[in-house]
């Protein structure tokens, strides 16, 4: 699973990458393409950083990051499509990507939370 996440992660990046590429050359088009750009790229890097916590709380720390970070995606996008910005129906597909890996990424979360609450009460 970890290195298929590094990899769907990844290639997540290089999607958005290229998107942020075909925006509009304008202060929106500026401002919106490098908050989305920031935020994108790092859920990938702190997920390879996660991949190699010390303990499991380090892991969750470093998750609960990423789970925030593909959030943050989601707006971003969410808000270049409602802003017109980019093409209409273009973002779909990018923006379904983005809510599973949030959903991913929150499941990890609550299982490592649950698993670190189960080792304290034990």
């Amino acid at each position: 699973m970890a290195a298929e996440l590094k990899e769907r992660t990844f290639q997540f990046s290089l999607r958005i990458v290229r998107l942020v590429e075909s925006l509009p050359a304008s202060c929106i088009g500026d401002v919106f393409g490098r908050q989305l750009l920031r935020c994108t790229t790092s859920v990938g890097a702190n997920y390879r950083a996660a991949c190699r916590a010390k303990s499991d709380k380090d892991f969750l720390s470093k998750m609960k990051i990423c789970e925030e970070e593909i959030d943050e995606s989601i707006y971003w996008l969410n808000l270049i499509k409602h802003a017109q910005i980019f093409p209409e129906g273009k973002l779909d597909a990018v923006i379904s990507e983005a809510d599973e890996l949030c959903a991913i990424m929150t499941s990890i979360c609550i299982t490592t939370a649950s698993k670190l609450r189960n080792l304290k009460n034990s």
